[in-house]
């Protein structure tokens, strides 16, 4: 087995693991662009493991890449996560890789790492890609992620010391994504959608203690809902208000899509409130029925 050189690369009973590179990008599936950068990984550090993370991030969506990033990488094996949601590819915006205590992260500087650099306990180091030794023999303009990125990614996976790929970086100057709307409010609250899942369930940026005190029966902008735990809480075709795998508000529709009820997209604000007396169509407890006991 390869022994990491990196910190934190060996497992917790101190056995060396393979070295594993993450990717995370918007690139899609009908082009060759993944299979370029797996492709660079390939050649460079044929011993690396490669996790597709996703590639089906909405075009240029990059708070919708940073949410995926930062909700998978804490169960992702210590690594190098490489993601590409890069509208500013060719610009002045920074190439860079981080350092933290749960692994390395190298792509853009436009926000898209920050979340999951600090999910993986903060970044402690921090670097700008101008190494040409590190970099493809032609880096082209428009495709950082196979000439820039994935060619980090496979010297860092190997071991390489971060401070070689080029000048350290102030923390505090990385750009960061603008805080999202979460507002805590009497019998309720507003908070910003995060993301829209494939299933069309609606995850809000409010942490799901926020729901803590609101009774089994809610409003989402005016929508009645239940407050469940799980999905199967509400009838068919119902919206329910859960927190989910990632610890957030979130907003569903048992086997249905709770984006099309609500015509929610990523940036729109919703509201859960406690209703009042004439708000439901039956001002009465939500009842649970419980199947009849069989015996033998």
């Amino acid at each position: 087995m390869i022994r990491p050189t990196t910190p934190g690369g060996p497992d917790a009973d101190g056995v060396g693991t393979l070295p594993c590179v993450s990717l995370t990008t918007d690139y899609g599936l009908a082009d060759g662009f993944v299979a370029a950068c797996h492709g660079v990984l390939a050649r460079l550090a044929p011993t690396a493991r490669v996790i597709d993370v996703t590639h089906l991030v909405p075009p240029a969506d990059v708070r919708r890449g940073a949410a995926v990033l930062a909700q998978t990488v804490p169960y992702l094996p210590w690594g190098v996560h490489v993601a590409v949601v890069d509208p500013g590819v060719g610009t002045e915006r920074r190439g860079i890789a981080l350092a933290t205590p749960g692994g390395l992260l190298v792509g853009p500087d436009n926000g898209l790492l920050v979340p999951a650099a600090e999910a993986l306990g903060g970044v402690t180091d921090a670097v700008e890609l101008t190494n040409p030794d590190w970099l493809g023999p032609v880096v082209f303009r428009t495709f950082h992620g196979r000439d820039v990125f994935a060619p980090v990614a496979a010297r860092l996976a190997l071991g390489a010391p971060l401070a070689e790929a080029g000048p350290a970086v102030d923390p505090g100057t990385l750009v960061r994504l603008p805080e999202p709307v979460v507002r805590a409010e009497p019998g309720g609250l507003s908070a910003e959608v995060l993301t829209v899942d494939h299933f069309g369930n609606v995850q809000l940026a409010a942490p799901g203690a926020l729901l803590d005190g609101l009774p089994s029966r809610v409003l989402v902008n005016g929508h009645e809902a239940v407050h469940g735990r799980t999905f199967g809480d509400a009838p068919p075709g119902a919206l329910v208000v859960h927190v989910d795998s990632a610890g957030h508000v979130a907003v569903a529709v048992n086997t249905a899509r709770a984006a099309d009820t609500l015509r929610a997209t990523p940036g729109d604000v919703l509201t859960i409130t406690t209703p009042r007396p004439g708000d439901l169509a039956v001002d009465a407890p939500t009842q649970r029925t419980k199947a009849p006991e069989r015996g033998p």
